[in-house]
């Protein structure tokens, strides 16, 4: 810890705090700050990452080649 900052200032800390959560094997991501202006919530998170995971599905789908048909 740096010599300006006093344990007593930052309060009493709470063991075992997030344990029940991290037992759960829930997942905590922190975005960039240029990342966070563009989805200011969670619900707007989830709706680009569901539309990205269905872009890349359609993408992954079978070709014309791996279908068997010939050009």
């Amino acid at each position: 810890m740096r010599k300006e900052y006093q344990r007593e200032d930052l309060g009493k800390g709470i063991r075992g705090k997030y344990f029940d959560e991290y037992q759960k094997g829930t997942n905590l991501v922190l975005p960039s700050p240029d990342v966070a202006v563009a989805f200011p919530n969670d619900a707007s998170v989830n709706e680009a990452l569901r539309s990205l995971m269905k872009i890349a599905r359609q993408a992954t789908g079978p070709t014309r080649r791996s279908r068997g048909t010939r050009d």
